[in-house]
């Protein structure tokens, strides 16, 4: 795997569906071990843009590669994590059945068996920290609890790329931080909090969010989109009231404060 290598690549690419534009000639690159935080508001294509990665839309215009190859249904080497996904409360499924369909929820019958599928799913809950949780109806864990093992699904066949989609979007701030530096622990152990997180096993992680501040000290660069356009780039580069104004058409000012970022006159 090369230091600089392009696992992720749009170009030109525009999305229809029913006749309206859901993406609108994106374009950008995002590096192996990068992790890049998706922003904008509702509707702006967000998750159009998880489900093109994950082969689930084909684009009307442009090309799309996802390690090296266009996207395709059910590929192993993506690990995902779907927007507002809430689990019924009457879910036989224990939280381990859950986290064990990431290896094998897409095929018939089990891919791996015996004493090496429990450690796999053993050691995933216990680095998301819900160990204690394995035997328990997924259905009665709280959101944050059953937003880890639905990120322990994601994790457990070691993807190349980790896709999330608004993982943080029903936790209130305590949980949604806890989410980060967990998600820190298990894909860079060694590095400190403010690393960036993905470098040492060179997992590339796209997150959907509403609000950067919680990933400011660990995001690589962002991807920030209006109206189905997109402009990508650092923290730094994008979040400015010029980038954000020309990316909306309209006045938009970006004010930091105490280490935050504030957005007035866009809705973040």
């Amino acid at each position: 795997m090369e230091e600089n290598e392009t696992v992720i690549s749009l170009e030109n690419v525009t999305v229809r569906l029913a006749g309206r534009t859901v993406l609108d000639n994106v374009g950008f690159e995002v590096k192996r071990g990068e992790f890049v935080a998706v922003l904008g508001p509702n509707g702006a294509g967000k998750t159009m843009l998880m489900k093109l990665l994950l082969g689930l839309l084909k684009q009307a215009e442009g090309s799309v590669t996802v390690l090296g190859k266009p996207p395709r249904r059910g590929n192993r080497e993506i690990g995902y994590a779907p927007q507002h996904r809430v689990l019924e409360t009457d879910l036989a499924l224990r939280a381990r059945d859950v986290v064990g369909l990431g290896l094998d929820g897409n095929r018939w019958g089990i891919w791996l068996s015996g004493r090496k599928r429990e450690e796999l799913i053993d050691n995933v809950l216990k680095e998301m920290d819900v160990y204690r949780l394995g035997n328990a109806p997924a259905g009665q864990l709280s959101g944050g609890e059953q937003q880890r093992v639905l990120i322990a699904q994601a994790l457990i066949a070691d993807p190349e790329i980790l896709l999330l989609d608004e993982p943080l979007s029903n936790l209130d701030i305590t949980h949604a931080q806890e989410v980060i530096l967990l998600l820190t622990k298990r894909l860079c152990p060694s590095k400190q909090k403010g690393a960036h997180i993905c470098h040492e096993r060179k997992v590339t992680i796209m997150l959907v969010t509403h609000d950067i501040n919680p990933l400011l000290p660990i995001v690589d660069k962002v991807l920030y989109m209006s109206d189905g356009r997109g402009v990508m780039g650092t923290p730094e580069e994008i979040i400015t009231s010029e980038t954000l104004s020309k990316l909306y058409r309209t006045k938009v000012e970006v004010v930091r404060s105490g280490g935050r970022v504030f957005v007035a006159g866009a809705e973040t």
